[in-house]
């Protein structure tokens, strides 16, 4: 017997990219997203006896994962123990239906549904400070999943606060076969800002870089993350219907229209994702595929919102009906870009779903 747990994708509505740390990670500010797509991760788990050392097996319906130390999974397997001090044989399967390396945080959702997996498999149970603490080692976007729905990530993107859900809405995803690596993408923004300061003319204007980034000294950048955490949080923190009107220009009339007002409100208080000229830059591509996101779906509306969801490759867009998302994913796949239709998962519905049957 094993137990099966739902690991789900996200995308970053928002990023903003800050100055780096003395560790050498960059400050960050995002508002995260889980959807329903999923991948299935299978955890058989027993106790050895006292003086043995565990035991990790990995397997996975995709070649392209690693089944090793380098598997996330099996590195959160390993702190779980060792801080439980414990000795066990372990074996997880994952049934991969989510694009790896798409900016969808497969591999880190891969990483939280093994941890809860083998909690259950144990029959033990870590305080919610101890996984988060255990998923930050693992990886920034890891403990996102421990929270599910809407939320706001701090720090380098592991620290996550709550915000509330959005309502149901309707998402594309554009999986390109592009395969874009996030510590170049850190690496080329640097560049960049660098250049800015040094020359703010040079910047190619196609594709600027948010106006208080581009010359600011690292004080400053910190303060543009926290501004607009503060400006994309207000956006979303009252009641749902006092934030569908907070503009006094969208009027809430159903529960579709909420959705998209609230979202109107984040596009409203700046959202952006600061990987965008530096990745279209370099896949030009790329950005032909969010422009075809945004298309007129026939009916006189366009997408409510459109992005790049984190360094990439995978983009996204978000539609007020399923016939405009529809629409969106037969334009894509027009155009031989693989498409994948999903929606919105809201907290309670992450959490009722996450445990599935014994297998």
């Amino acid at each position: 017997m094993s137990t099966r747990i739902r690991s789900h994708a996200k995308i970053n509505l928002g990023l903003a990219i800050g100055p780096a740390r003395p560790d050498g990670y960059h400050a960050l500010v995002t508002i995260y997203q889980t959807l329903a797509i999923h991948d299935f991760v299978d955890v058989a788990a027993k106790p050895l006896a006292g003086g043995a050392a565990s035991q990790i097996a990995i397997t996975c319906t995709d070649l392209r994962v690693p089944c090793d130390e380098r598997n996330t999974c099996w590195k959160i397997v390993e702190l779980v123990l060792e801080r439980l001090n414990i000795a066990a044989q372990v074996s997880i399967h994952i049934d991969k239906r989510m694009p790896v390396q798409g900016g969808l945080g497969a591999g880190s959702a891969n990483a939280a549904a093994a941890l809860l997996g083998l909690e259950k498999e144990l029959g033990v149970t870590l305080s919610a400070d101890e996984k988060l603490a255990i998923a930050a080692e693992v990886g920034s976007d890891v403990p996102l999943f421990l929270v599910g729905g809407t939320m706001l990530g701090l720090g380098r993107g592991e620290e996550v606060i709550s915000l509330p859900d959005l309502p149901d809405t309707h998402c594309v995803l554009a999986v390109p076969s592009i395969g874009v690596s996030t510590p170049q993408a850190f690496r080329d923004w640097d560049q960049r800002q660098a250049q800015n300061q040094a020359d703010p003319e040079a910047q190619n204007p196609a594709y600027p870089t948010a106006p208080a980034a581009n010359q600011l000294t690292a004080d400053l950048a910190s303060d543009r993350l926290k501004l607009l955490g503060r400006t994309w949080t207000a956006a979303l923190a009252g009641s749902q219907g006092s934030v569908a009107n907070a503009t006094g220009v969208f009027p809430a009339r159903a529960e579709i229209d909420r959705a998209e007002n609230l979202l109107l409100e984040l596009v409203r208080a700046g959202i952006v994702n600061d990987f965008e000229p530096i990745v279209f830059t370099q896949y030009p591509s790329l950005h032909g595929i969010l422009e075809t996101l945004k298309k007129d779906s026939g009916n006189g509306t366009t997408a409510i919102y459109a992005a790049l969801s984190g360094s990439g490759s995978a983009l996204f867009g978000l539609y007020a009906t399923a016939t405009e998302s529809q629409a969106a994913a037969e334009r894509l796949a027009a155009q031989g870009v693989s498409a994948l239709e999903t929606k919105f998962v809201g907290r309670q519905e992450y959490w009722r779903d996450m445990v599935c049957e014994a297998r």
